[in-house]
């Protein structure tokens, strides 16, 4: 069992208030129950990572670049947009300030989950945010606030998502072209839809309307004036502000 963390309270997202005041531990069990609730998303996960085995062999990659691409970097969006750029030479600068800009998100979403793993320390930490993504940082969000204490919840969901992105990455190098199947079966909704269900389950009343309102709003407009993923970032950023404001008036 890991120390007992420090007592926190903090808006972790918009309207999403973390109270962390109990032991954290990382254990198998949790581990194994991040797994599970991992599953209903893994259809979307190996339909998409079909499509970017087949995607980057007609690029000119190797199986095994495609193979280790996938393993080290594991990020799909990112994974894609390089082989949009993928070219001779390869455009270097504009590849990484792409993957930034895109992946700007991480920095909020890595503070959301400090609670957890601020106790932990060393590879648990580190490990933890290797195989981070929107989906097993979602499913994390979810349990904390339901009060779960068990930081390998997001660890054993990140390692299940990363271990079926791979395979299917390698699989789809000589599944041909899927692009059809993802769309007759709706699989590149699965996310959305995720995030959509999740979204509900933290709604905990008029209170929320405001900062989620706000993020909304933010949110829509930097996606019509800004390029990349900056709508993300701001409509966060701006909602988190709000709840905290409203929070620091409410306890003032």
């Amino acid at each position: 069992m890991i120390s007992p963390a420090a007592p926190s309270v903090f808006c972790a997202w918009p309207g999403v208030v973390v109270v962390s005041d109990g032991p954290i531990v990382f254990t198998r069990d949790g581990a194994r129950r991040g797994a599970v609730a991992m599953l209903p998303l893994l259809p979307g996960v190996v339909a998409f990572g079909l499509l970017y085995g087949f995607l980057a062999i007609q690029a000119g990659l190797s199986v095994l670049q495609v193979g280790l691409f996938s393993a080290f970097v594991f990020a799909g969006a990112s994974q894609f947009l390089a082989l949009e750029l993928w070219q001779e030479p390869l455009p270097v600068i504009t590849l990484l300030v792409g993957v930034v800009v895109l992946n700007l998100r991480h920095v909020l979403m890595g503070a959301a989950i400090m609670p957890w793993l601020r106790p932990l320390g060393g590879w648990r930490a580190h490990a933890s945010l290797y195989f981070m993504t929107d989906e097993s940082w979602g499913m994390a969000m979810a349990e904390q606030q339901r009060g779960g204490r068990d930081a390998a919840f997001m660890a054993g969901a990140g390692v299940t998502l990363w271990v079926f992105w791979v395979t299917s990455s390698l699989a789809g190098t000589m599944a041909g072209d899927v692009r059809a199947v993802v769309e007759r079966f709706g699989l590149a909704f699965l996310t959305t839809a995720f995030f959509v269900v999740l979204l509900a389950g933290f709604w905990r009343g008029r209170a929320d309307l405001l900062p989620w309102g706000v993020s909304a709003g933010i949110a829509v407009l930097a996606k019509a004036l800004l390029p990349g993923t900056w709508y993300i970032v701001l409509g966060a950023m701006a909602g988190s502000l709000v709840a905290a404001l409203l929070k620091r008036g409410i306890h003032a």
